[in-house]
């Protein structure tokens, strides 16, 4: 403003990009607005304090100063005392190189400074399951409530199958909300999953700025990281989370070599698979004249008959009812399943026995223990003995009493009736196949026994139980 009122000139518009770097112009907002306003023959003239302001990167410098011209519109270089118009390139370029020289020397200072950081473990401003004083590079503090709903993460991904998508659902279910109030989403969960600072590992330098000039990072090998152990941040168990981590690899290799998503929503999800191309089967529900649920290949289903050629559909409910009748000939084949629980209740019976005999002797002696306490009192009240005497005598029978007591707590309770025991194990040999039926079972459960189902074609099933 004062170097326009100095030489008499019209100032059309301030542009100022304030806390952005002139190596990259795509990101200045102000400095594409100038362009634009250029290009629309708002000014006549350019006026910057020092070259580097205009741009940090030579070529970015030389191809606006060119624009510039081509359009009619000199600009002048407070700093450097020199003018577009009336300079050759070559000067031109010599200042550009040195603005980006220094930008490349503060480049290489900021990465000084980090690493010196990361040596010393610089903690993550922002992380669910901590708390961070605003301003500490170094310390972060366990959020409690946070750090419950992140076991609860990992139980429900490692112990119960569940998906990030599936778990995401359960916490916005629940009201929970991620660390900046936000809903959870699959990426959130899976942060989570992958992140080793529950396990009490602070990890810096994984990626680094290759080129200043772009900011592209690339990258760095595992070696290279920098890892600070802070055994007062851990949350998990190392063994926790490395399950996780191996699940979630084996996961992302079954759906990019395999086609196969991992899900436990329904009973026979993902256990499905294709045997012409591998993909898994989807479940298909119709309501109309009659209801049914079908599951189909879902990349024929999905891509078209080119893709897949495999059209045939297998009915939910035919699939349990073959699997019930499976597992009840295994059941019913097991001729000694009845005397194996008729075993087990007799030893438990003569267990249960032997602690009987136990307790009585527990109980016995304690009943002598009161009958000797009535008669040290009986001799105090009579002079017989001193008040010391009784004291020291009083004090052995409690000590000896509580140890009886805690003895006959851990004692299990009074036998059962051995025939009422093995008429229980006959009606429970009975009851057996009509409880294990798969429909009472979740995915999970499911997956403990059958390993994968394919079905081909032509509508052929080939049931693979677990070994």
């Amino acid at each position: 403003m004062e170097y326009a009122q100095k030489n008499r000139h019209t100032l059309t518009r301030l542009y100022a990009d304030e806390g952005l770097s002139g190596t990259k112009v795509k990101r200045r907002r102000e400095f594409q607005q100038m362009m634009a306003d250029a290009e629309q023959g708002l000014f006549e003239l350019v006026v910057v304090k020092d070259i580097s302001r205009l741009a940090r990167n030579t070529v970015d410098l030389l191809q606006s100063v060119r624009r510039l011209k081509a359009l009619g519109i000199e600009t002048v270089f407070l700093t450097a005392n020199m003018t577009s118009m009336g300079e050759s390139e070559f000067i031109l370029t010599v200042f550009g190189a040195l603005a980006q020289e220094e930008s490349a020397n503060m480049s290489k200072r900021v990465k000084f400074g980090k690493r010196v950081n990361a040596e010393k473990g610089k903690v993550p401003n922002l992380v669910y399951g901590y708390d961070k004083i605003p301003g500490d590079l170094f310390h972060l503090s366990i959020n409690a409530a946070e750090s419950a709903v992140v076991r609860q993460i990992y139980q429900w991904y490692v112990e119960d199958g569940y998906g990030g998508g599936k778990i995401a659902a359960l916490l916005n279910g629940q009201g929970v909300r991620t660390k900046r109030g936000c809903c959870w989403n699959q990426s959130a969960v899976c942060r989570i999953l992958a992140n080793p600072l529950y396990t009490g590992k602070v990890i810096n330098g994984k990626q680094e700025i290759a080129d200043f000039l772009t900011s592209a990072r690339a990258d760095r090998d595992e070696e290279t990281w920098l890892v600070v152990s802070a055994p007062e941040l851990r949350i998990l168990p190392d063994a926790l989370f490395d399950r996780a981590r191996a699940l979630m690899a084996d996961r992302s290799r079954a759906f990019h070599q395999e086609h196969r998503r991992e899900s436990n929503r329904y009973l026979f999800s993902t256990l499905i698979r294709c045997k012409d191309c591998g993909w898994s089967f989807r479940r298909v529900s119709r309501t109309y004249r009659n209801t049914y649920v079908r599951w189909v290949c879902s990349r024929h289903n999905g891509q078209g008959a080119d893709s897949c050629p495999n059209a045939a559909a297998v009915d939910e409910q035919a699939l349990a009812e073959a699997l019930d009748r499976y597992f009840l000939t295994l059941l019913q084949g097991h001729r000694r399943l009845e005397s194996l629980l008729r075993g087990a209740l007799r030893q438990l019976f003569r267990d249960r026995q032997t602690a009987d005999a136990h307790r009585k002797s527990l109980q016995a002696q304690m009943k002598k223990l009161e009958t000797q306490r009535g008669k040290y009192t009986a001799l105090y009240a009579d002079d017989l003995i001193t008040r010391e005497e009784l004291e020291q005598a009083l004090g052995r029978g409690r000590a000896e009493l509580s140890r009886l007591e805690s003895a006959l707590s851990k004692l299990p309770s009074a036998p059962p009736d051995l025939a009422a025991a093995q008429r229980i194990a006959k009606g429970l040999a009975q009851r057996l196949p009509a409880l294990v039926s798969v429909e009472r079972f979740n995915n999970a459960q499911l997956r403990q026994l059958v390993e994968k189902i394919e079905v081909d074609k032509d509508g052929a099933v080939d049931v693979y139980l677990c070994p």
